[in-house]
């Protein structure tokens, strides 16, 4: 029996390694986010923080200096968290991006794999064809033989 070989072997080995590139990116960007939300996220801990302390400074005797430098501490967390906020929405939207690229590769791998199926169940049936052939002739000249 022949041995069955896909002529688009080669295409579908290089899908096959696009797609693993694109998991990779999109585990890359996806721990990117989770980054970009946790710091975040300490940033808001750092101004409810620097509100308690504000609280506090206000509550006691009053100090303006350092009531103004946490109001000023608080200020300034607040622009880095909207700056932050901008970093986990690019992340976020970077992820997007590389889940659809990853959609695309899969897609493209699986094409390319029914196609490779389809080629195996044509060769079969081809390589039952010609064995079917090589029996017919068997019989044929046998019985040629045998007159």
């Amino acid at each position: 029996m022949a041995r069955f070989r896909y002529r688009m072997q080669n295409i579908l080995d290089i899908s096959e390694k696009l797609e693993s590139q694109a998991k990779i990116a999109y585990s890359l960007a996806s721990q990117a986010l989770l980054e970009e939300q946790e710091k975040l996220q300490q940033l808001i801990i750092r101004r409810a923080q620097y509100e308690m302390e504000l609280k506090r400074l206000t509550s006691g005797d009053l100090d303006l200096r350092e009531i103004q430098m946490t109001k000023n501490a608080i200020n300034s967390m607040k622009s880095m968290i909207r700056v932050q906020m901008m970093n986990v929405q690019r992340a976020e939207h970077l992820l997007e991006q590389r889940r659809k690229e990853l959609e695309t590769q899969r897609i493209q791998r699986k094409t390319h794999e029914t196609l490779k199926e389809k080629a195996f169940v044509e060769f079969k049936k081809e390589e039952i064809r010609k064995e079917d052939l090589q029996v017919d002739e068997l019989v044929a000249f046998t019985h040629r033989t045998e007159q």
